[in-house]
């Protein structure tokens, strides 16, 4: 549902609104309705019968949602009970208390709550805005939301109160929800993080900000499953041709007794549709490679020398290193390949060897793919700033991912459950793998280094290939479910890449 959703920054969302209301189509107060309203009609969308629902109402513009949420579910039957901040609601929050007060009570917040009774209860307290943690009674109340028993019943307004939208994070405590309606467009840390588990389900609502949006230039969005565009980039690479026409890739391979994970990215190359894929492993290395699949291609690779007079083939379209290959041969195979300008996928020891410097510079048309551990080794700084929770200001992993693109001049895909691809120009894509926990095994990686590869080798731009990569290789997952494997993922690709086209379901 949210497939390339921009995603907003908290400053970008209230510049959004500030724009909005600074045009003189909408007031403030027009938008806390229209907000109130989505929530409510998500709460009913849910839970269709009249319940028993409690409203927890902060003293900013995110208790004025609620107290509208009170409103609307009141009229439609529930019953309503309203706890907020005891004199602190003002501007139009205060105006929304005071239309609420009409139909109920508000009970003080910040004396207790006590969840006996609720069938619904409605987050209001924090949203967007929340960047330190709470104090006090507040932050007694958060423990209590923090539960796993309430989460079911939970409906987050904007966010869980205390999770920090920029970079997911909770500063303290913070509730957990069942079910979390944002408004306009997802935000970093509804995406990454603690966000995700934290948010449940979460719902973007439309409420009327679109011709105003301060979306970053460079573009920041969300993807998930294979588009329609994507579905016509592979069509068009599967159209007609010869092996060579459909790419040509090499794949380093290592030493004998390391050879698995090459095999696995050069399997999965060759299935996301490259026409030819060779793997290169050492000479002695070379009968461990005798088996299946048939139509791979097998050439010993010992040194730089080698290397170097293989990619004086123009057809060969990219190259991946990494899986398998051993961080010594890594280093020493590293300089012929980045001298060539050619295409390439750095992952795994390679990503280790390039951390040890001695190696040109890398160039636009390389794709590195670490995890976090692997990131901390190429970008130190920005892995401790990462690390530390209470950085202030926060930096997300977005920013750090684009912030290492720029600096390394590559295509960043930083890995995770939370996958984060960026590109020098600063665009920035976050592919949420949060529902697929089975995908968190051995030799996944190298599976999604191969089909980067592939898609590198049959002309796709680094940053659509990442991208392409990235959403195949979870969707592959999504469809085979839990018990899988890495070896698994390459066979899946045929009826991926069908359901993508337009074919059929997968």
């Amino acid at each position: 549902m949210l497939d390339g959703a921009e995603i907003l920054t908290p400053a970008q969302m209230r510049a959004t609104e500030a724009a909005a209301i600074a045009s003189g189509m909408v007031t403030a107060a027009e938008l806390m309705e229209r907000a109130g309203r989505a929530v409510a009609d998500q709460i009913r969308l849910r839970w269709p019968a009249p319940r028993r629902v409690t409203v927890l109402c902060g003293p900013g513009n995110n208790g004025g949602d609620g107290y509208v949420i009170a409103r609307h579910l009141h009229r439609a039957g529930w019953q309503v009970g309203v706890l907020g901040m005891r004199g602190k609601a003002a501007g139009d929050a205060g105006a929304m208390a005071t239309r609420w007060r009409e139909s109920g009570s508000i009970l003080p917040l910040d004396v207790g709550f006590d969840p006996t009774g609720c069938d619904v209860i409605v987050d209001a307290i924090f949203g967007t805005g929340l960047t330190r943690p709470p104090q006090g009674a507040i932050a007694q109340l958060l423990q209590t939301l923090s539960g796993d028993a309430l989460r079911d019943r939970m409906v987050a307004v904007d966010c869980p109160s205390g999770l920090r939208l920029e970079d997911g994070r909770f500063p303290g405590d913070g509730a957990r929800a069942g079910l979390t309606v944002a408004f306009d467009s997802p935000k970093p840390g509804h995406l990454i993080g603690d966000g995700p588990t934290a948010c449940g389900s979460l719902v973007v609502a439309d409420i009327g900000l679109g011709p105003w949006r301060q979306a970053d230039p460079a573009g920041v969005a969300l993807t998930s499953a294979p588009d329609a565009s994507q579905g016509r980039w592979l069509a068009k690479l599967h159209g007609a041709g010869h092996k060579f026409a459909h790419g040509a890739a090499l794949v380093i391979a290592g030493e004998q007794g390391s050879g698995g994970a090459a095999r696995l990215s050069a399997r999965a190359a060759l299935r996301i549709g490259a026409g030819l894929v060779t793997i290169c492993p050492t000479p002695d290395a070379m009968p461990e490679h005798a088996g299946p699949p048939d139509a791979l291609m097998r050439k010993p690779v010992q040194g730089p020398g080698d290397l170097a007079r293989m990619l004086q083939d123009d057809r060969i379209g990219a190259v991946c290193i990494g899986p398998g290959c051993g961080v010594d041969r890594a280093q020493a195979l590293l300089p012929p390949l980045l001298a060539s300008g050619r295409a390439a996928v750095l992952d795994a020891d390679a990503i280790t060897a390039l951390a040890k410097g001695l190696a040109p510079a890398l160039h636009p048309a390389c794709i590195l793919t670490p995890h976090m551990g692997e990131f901390a080794r190429i970008q130190p700084q920005l892995a401790q700033r990462l690390s530390d929770p209470c950085q202030d200001p926060p930096l997300s992993k977005l920013e750090a991912a684009r912030q290492a693109a720029r600096t390394l001049n590559a295509v960043m895909v930083l890995k995770g459950p939370d996958t984060v691809i960026a590109c020098p120009e600063g665009a920035i894509r976050v592919h949420s793998a949060y529902d697929i926990p089975w995908l968190a095994t051995a030799g996944a990686g190298d599976v999604l280094s191969g089909l980067i590869t592939g898609l590198l080798a049959r002309g796709l731009p680094p940053f659509r290939a990442a991208q392409m990569g990235v959403s195949l290789h979870a969707q592959a997952a999504r469809h085979f479910g839990p018990g899988l494997i890495a070896d698994d993922l390459p066979d899946l690709m045929p009826d991926i890449i069908r359901h993508a086209m337009g074919d059929r379901p997968a």
